[in-house]
């Protein structure tokens, strides 16, 4: 993980004033402007501020004209929508950001949180699983949350039907973490909208969607990484073969997390996730105390300060209009529609980072590539 996490080679200044927090929402929400970009961007010219009046001439430069950033007056308007329903804005820079959360390369740079922050101090483990799930699955999710909280875990999950909302309602009591796909006033499916008050008030809620952004099918994949970005082990209790916890599952291990599923019948299509990641190498449950024993096994993971100063990044590399559109040629090549993680792309090339960070960014920018969540490229 450590060569994963995002670093700087700037003072990681939490934003404490207004306008500082206004310069970064606009960064963020500025059109092709992602988590892992926004990262970039910080890394490459210090602030918000400068990133931000360099934003237009990197657009330019990947042949977009007359790019215009997120203006002041729409992040002013986000700021009061989250404010009004109660929520804080909390930085990637401020001091009590999720530890576990920072050390994942598409970070987000803000999290909108309704509740106790309190929350992020404690461990955690995330219980995820099937939304159409069996009357036995809804049962073992009911026993899991119930014993790891007394066993003083806080469970995280995704406010779905089924095993989501079994979990989440366990763990009212003892500590729950609800990550949502759109924005904190949109919770979502509608039938947990109760449920969803009631963890705010208990728990605590999570988006870094604008607040009120309905969920759109591209923000699921984005919320399961924060899921498990946020834990020490992903338990899965019962997926489909092809399903959003199967990814969550996957991205969990990208991320260097432990994974372990419940096993169910073969027979039973809403168990074959769960049967294949144990196939694959996933820890068997059998109940609380199997999840407890893997966690007793992993070291607790914080944030360290007595790190020595990194050297800083290479310059970027100036290449003549012809290089630069036979790299852009040469990368597009080797993209498809098939997410290859970013790393690898690389290595593939034989060239280093820091001369292919940059011309990803001009791509990512002209709308040529995707990022996905767990550091994965594709072509557009």
């Amino acid at each position: 993980m450590t060569e994963d996490r995002i670093s700087s080679t700037h003072p990681q200044i939490p934003p404490t004033t207004e306008e500082a927090r206004l310069t970064r929402l606009r960064l963020l929400r500025s059109r092709r402007v992602g988590p892992t970009t926004y990262h970039k961007l910080m890394r490459e010219h210090g602030s918000a501020e400068a990133a931000l009046n360099a934003l237009p001439e990197i657009a330019r430069t990947a042949g977009v004209p007359r790019y215009t950033p997120t203006s002041i007056d729409d992040a002013k308007r986000e700021l009061n929508d989250g404010r009004a329903l109660g929520a804080r804005p909390l930085f990637f820079e401020d001091a009590d950001y999720p530890a576990l959360l920072k050390e994942i390369p598409d970070a987000p740079p803000m999290l909108w949180c309704l509740g106790n922050t309190d929350l992020f101090n404690t461990p955690t483990v995330a219980l995820i699983g099937a939304r159409n799930a069996s009357s036995l699955g809804m049962r073992m999710a009911k026993r899991l949350a119930s014993d790891l909280g007394d066993a003083g875990l806080t469970v995280v999950s995704g406010l779905a039907r089924g095993i989501d909302a079994t979990a989440h309602e366990t763990s009212l009591d003892t500590g729950t973490i609800a990550v949502y796909a759109g924005g904190l006033a949109r919770p979502y499916p509608s039938q947990n909208i109760g449920l969803a008050e009631q963890i705010a008030a208990q728990g605590l809620c999570l988006s870094e969607q604008r607040p009120n952004m309905e969920p759109r099918a591209r923000h699921f994949p984005a919320r399961n990484r924060i899921i498990s970005g946020l834990v020490r082990a992903v338990v899965v209790v019962e997926a489909a073969s092809k399903s959003g916890s199967l990814l969550t599952a996957r991205i969990a291990l990208d991320q260097g997390r432990d994974v372990l599923a419940v096993p169910g019948h073969p027979f039973d299509a809403r168990a074959a996730g769960a049967n294949i990641l144990i196939r694959d190498g996933a820890s068997l449950v059998r109940g609380a105390e199997d999840v407890l024993e893997v966690l007793n096994t992993l070291p607790l993971r914080t944030l360290r300060t007595d790190e020595p100063p990194e050297e800083p990044l290479p310059r970027r590399p100036k290449r003549s209009l012809r290089d630069t559109a036979a790299l852009h040629s040469e990368i597009l090549q080797r993209l498809g529609p098939s997410p290859v993680s970013e790393d690898q792309l690389v290595r593939d090339m034989v060239m280093s980072s820091s001369e292919v960070t940059p011309v990803l960014l001009d791509l990512e920018m002209d709308g040529k590539i995707t990022r996905l969540a767990g550091g994965l490229l594709s072509k557009t």
